[in-house]
């Protein structure tokens, strides 16, 4: 008998057959190890095309910081970014400041972000308009207003916020409030004249009269809110540490002293990325209660 018989007190054959269902199953493990992709997602709050644009360096560097496959996955609205991290249907999230507060309830305190734009500690959003006669929010009163998504912290939960801190209740007050679901769209829905005024991200603002992409002579900026803390990237709580610390160390190794670094900071409208903590946004969790927004 050989050594595998003697241990397990099997017959030549059945000694065989166990070899061999070792050996597959061995097989099968290094196969599943290799295929094994980390797959990352981000809140729509741009068109389909730049949120791919922005993506594509960041999910290569990453590829080669994890030493494993790595692919972007879109979601369709925020609700499903929130839903794919609270399921483990991704790995990463990126969120903004309320779709994160969501998160967490969603995930049952799971949720953890690890790092965030430095310019996220100090965000700001925008309030535009192309009349020349709403110089203030107060002047929004009875007129036309789109935020972006209803689940965004920046085109929608702080803008509205801010709103009644002045005394407008926007369901009370405007004559509609639309949503455009995305940030370049409400920026769109101003230009042509379909609201009277919109709000939205700051950075996206910036980024869009930079390319220009908006003439901010015609479309201009009249109203800007204080700050508060924004987007970060998530992960899910039961991310082994390990893992959990060679992606942190990704993200804040990335420096724009070299090509691909500032490439990628570029893009992500990032000058570096620092660590967070769960505790920066429980100003956008009692915002978003204050507002009626999270029960």
């Amino acid at each position: 008998m050989n050594t595998l018989s003697k241990r397990f007190g099997l017959s030549l054959g059945g000694a065989s057959r166990m070899l061999a269902a070792l050996v597959f199953v061995g097989l099968a493990a290094a196969s599943a190890q290799a295929q094994q992709v980390f797959r990352v997602t981000a809140i729509p709050d741009e068109s389909p095309t730049e949120l791919a644009r922005k993506a594509a360096p960041l999910m290569k560097y990453l590829e080669q910081r994890l030493g494993m496959k790595v692919e972007f996955t879109p979601v369709t609205d925020y609700a499903a970014s929130v839903e794919a991290l609270a399921n483990r249907q991704v790995d990463l999230a990126w969120f903004g400041g309320f779709t994160f507060i969501q998160a967490q309830q969603r995930s049952g305190g799971k949720a953890v972000p690890l790092v965030q734009r430095e310019e996220d500690a100090r965000f700001k959003s925008v309030f535009i308009t192309v009349d020349p006669a709403i110089k203030s929010l107060a002047d929004l009163k009875g007129r036309t207003l789109s935020f972006g998504s209803q689940s965004s912290t920046s085109g929608h939960l702080m803008p509205r916020s801010f709103m009644l801190a002045a005394g407008v209740d926007p369901d009370r007050d405007l004559k509609r409030v639309a949503y455009s679901g995305a940030h370049d769209a409400t920026v769109a829905a101003v230009a042509s004249g379909k609201v009277d005024a919109g709000a939205l991200n700051i950075s996206v603002w910036e980024k869009l009269v930079a390319d220009k992409k908006v003439d901010p002579a015609k479309v201009r900026v009249f109203y800007t809110t204080p700050t508060y803390f924004d987007y970060n990237w998530t992960v899910h709580a039961d991310m082994p540490a390990a893992q959990r610390e060679r992606l942190t160390k990704a993200f804040l190794e990335l420096s724009p002293s070299n090509p691909a670094g500032r490439e990628i900071l570029d893009l992500q409208r990032a000058t570096r990325f620092v660590p967070t903590s769960v505790d920066n946004y429980k100003g956008i969790e009692t915002a978003a209660r204050s507002a009626g927004l999270l029960k």
